[in-house]
């Protein structure tokens, strides 16, 4: 990788020239160094620029996912096995035997039926399901 940025030609503005062949013959502790002072110097942090920006949009994503969009998990099939491998038939458009497959499994650990699915059709499922006597979570 080292080599493939020594290939890459940067132009350097005739104003940095120095700066830049300066900073080119100090070893990588020393540019480590000079970071921190500039950093103490100014009053600035060279990751904090990043976090800022990585912070809010990792914290709003998760929310407006979830009042968004939900992923039907079925956790249990209960008596009318027949009525919710139908359901699951309609929901997600498989065949007989991939249908039952995912019911004959959720006997086992909960199986996603559906991912995101619109808020309205989560909860239009969710009834079906349980009006066939299955449970479901909608995460």
């Amino acid at each position: 990788m080292a080599e493939e940025i020594k290939k890459e030609e940067i132009e350097v503005p005739e104003k940095f020239q120095k700066l830049v062949s300066e900073i080119e013959k100090m070893s990588v502790l020393d540019l480590a160094d000079l970071v921190k002072v500039l950093e103490k110097k100014f009053g600035v942090s060279a990751s904090a620029p990043v976090m800022a920006v990585a912070a809010p949009a990792a914290g709003a994503a998760p929310e407006a996912e979830e009042k968004t969009s939900f992923n039907v998990q079925l956790t249990s099939v209960g008596d009318k096995k027949i009525e919710v491998i139908k359901i699951v038939r309609d929901a997600t458009g498989k065949g007989l035997k991939e249908a039952k497959d995912l019911v004959d499994a959720a006997a086992a650990a909960p199986q996603i039926v559906k991912e995101n699915a619109k808020k309205e059709e989560a909860e239009d499922l969710k009834k079906k399901f349980e009006a066939a006597g299955a449970k479901i979570e909608l995460k």
